[in-house]
């Protein structure tokens, strides 16, 4: 069974203890992306959405009210990158860990037709965030899935490296070394290589092997693979090789200048 119906059906046989039942939305996105978190169960009645709360919900530690009677709590750290929009749904700007999360949208005190959200976000970056490619010649790279681990856990393999060719890159192989996956956060170690800087794509699948979200990476190996064992870079040779340039151009003018002084010279010898 697919693991977000299983939750579902987990979770609405908790929730029908205490008479509720709702919509659930799965999203997942990309560090600084807007994102917007539907409120399924909205009446269309209420365009101004003056009953609709939205709470949320990190670590079921503590639940947040980030909206009420339709408005952004401005109290909320957030407030200024949420908003409200007619059909109830909730708009985050500019996305990051600290939204991620369990939503829930509801109607009033009414708790039998709330929206459940549940936000995640993928992440791609240097392993440590530190690392310097260009001076170490390889790096590790580290692709986490940010999500409400208490009620949306990451399957094993769930996450996957793919090179610019397509292929999954399982194991170790030329310029790189897969490390495995650890709950939400998969690794892989990649070399320079020659050539040019290689793309990297960290994938988010589900038990159908569908992507729900990727991620691309590419390491800077520039300086590394740009400069010789000399210590010289491309530019460098240009710079040298102008400077050269130069200083042909003004001896050929030099040489030329004192041939036609010696010509006039002779002219009035004679």
């Amino acid at each position: 069974m697919d693991t977000k119906c299983l939750l579902e059906l987990i979770l609405i046989f908790v929730l029908q203890f205490e008479g509720i039942s709702g919509e659930f939305s799965y999203l997942y996105n990309r560090p600084g992306e807007d994102v917007i978190l539907p409120c399924a169960t909205a009446s269309p009645s209420d365009p101004t959405c003056s009953i609709v709360k939205w709470l949320y919900n990190r670590d079921q530690s503590l639940t947040l009210i980030v909206v009420e009677k339709g408005n952004v709590r401005q109290s909320s750290a957030r407030a200024d990158r949420l908003s409200v929009e007619t059909n109830c749904s909730l708009v985050i700007n500019n996305i990051n860990a600290e939204d991620v999360g369990f939503y829930t949208c509801r109607q009033g005190s009414s708790i039998n037709q709330d929206a459940f959200v549940f936000l995640s976000v993928l992440t791609v970056s240097p392993s440590p965030p530190d690392a310097d490619p260009k001076r170490d010649g390889e790096v590790t790279l580290e692709c986490s899935l940010l999500t409400h681990s208490d009620l949306l856990p990451c399957r094993l393999n769930s996450i996957r490296w793919l090179d610019e060719t397509g292929a999954v890159l399982r194991g170790e192989g030329v310029g790189y070394s897969f490390l495995g996956q650890s709950k939400c956060v998969s690794s892989l170690t990649v070399k320079r290589q020659s050539g040019h800087n290689r793309k990297y794509t960290c994938q988010l699948v589900n038990e159908q092997n569908n992507v729900e979200i990727q991620a691309d990476y590419t390491p800077d190996f520039t300086d590394v693979c740009s400069t010789d064992p000399t210590g010289w870079s491309p530019l460098s040779y240009v710079m040298l090789a102008l400077r050269i340039a130069g200083l042909i151009l003004m001896i050929v003018i030099t040489a030329l200048l004192i041939r036609h002084t010696c010509e006039d010279i002779q002219i009035l010898i004679w």
